[in-house]
Order: C-alpha cells, then structure tokens, then sequence
C-alpha cells in the first residue's frame, strides 16, 4: 500500500470511489479536469492509496488563511476509503497525509464535515482525534447562481 499524490490518470479510479460515497461521477474526462486543477492549486492537495492493482482511497485537503489572526486551518473536503479496504488503515493513513500537508503550510487546525446520516465518518474521525462541534457551531449553505 503507497499513498502519493492523484493526478488527472486516476480520474477514473476516483469516479468508482466517488461512487461509492454516493456522488456518482458523468464521465472521466470531467473528473480528470478537477484533479488537474487540485495539482495546479497551491493551497490543496488530493491523495490516493494505492496497491499494484487497486485504489483503495482518496482525501482532498484545502487550505485557508485565519482572517481574525494569524495562521491558517486546513479542511479535508473529501474522503472515501474503497468498501473493500474499510478497516485497514487506509483512511488515518490518507488523514496523516493531509494532516502533514497542513502542518507543511502553516496550518494549525483541521477540520472536516460529514453528513448527520454517516455515524460510522463519524466514529473514525474521532478516532483519529477529531472534536465534534454539534451544538457549538452551525454550517450554513447557499448555491449561487450559475
């Protein structure tokens, strides 16, 4: 198993990942334009686990500056083990990645969202060290027009 950097040839290993997250993918070619933009982004980064033969993970790491003082966070915007290789490690593994990528640009907190229904992201990120916010803080939404 080797973690390293995704690029714009593993779209279509990244596609069936999303899949299974539950965010099935239009085509490669689409999935392949935004891994190029996320190498070409300086403040992010995405990263695969990977065997000879399979992708087994994928993680997507942002960074963005504190406005109210100095210093940045960083939030992990996505993260899928493969179904078939939950419970190995797979996901603190590609967590330690961001996490370093963070900590290598400044960055002095993590965080991440994840929807109410999984309760099992849950239980790992907590695991892995992560303080639920429920009750402390609220995330708020709106789609901008086109």
């Amino acid at each position: 198993m080797r973690i390293r950097l995704a690029c714009s040839d593993d779209a279509e290993a990244i596609n069936e990942l999303l899949t299974q997250l539950g965010y099935p993918q239009n085509d490669r070619k689409t999935t392949a334009s935004r891994l190029k933009a996320w190498a070409d982004f300086p403040a992010g980064a995405a990263y695969l686990v990977e065997t000879d033969d399979a992708a087994l993970g994928v993680i997507a790491v942002h960074i963005c500056p504190f406005f109210e003082h100095d210093g940045a966070s960083a939030r992990i915007t996505a993260l899928v083990v493969s179904e078939q290789a939950r419970g190995r490690g797979v996901g603190s593994r590609l967590v330690e990645a961001a996490e370093a990528f963070a900590a290598s640009h400044g960055c002095s907190r993590m965080e991440v969202t994840s929807n109410d229904r999984r309760t099992d992201a849950h239980a790992f990120y907590e695991r892995c060290g992560y303080t639920i916010q429920t009750g402390i803080s609220s995330r708020f939404l709106r789609d901008l027009p086109a």
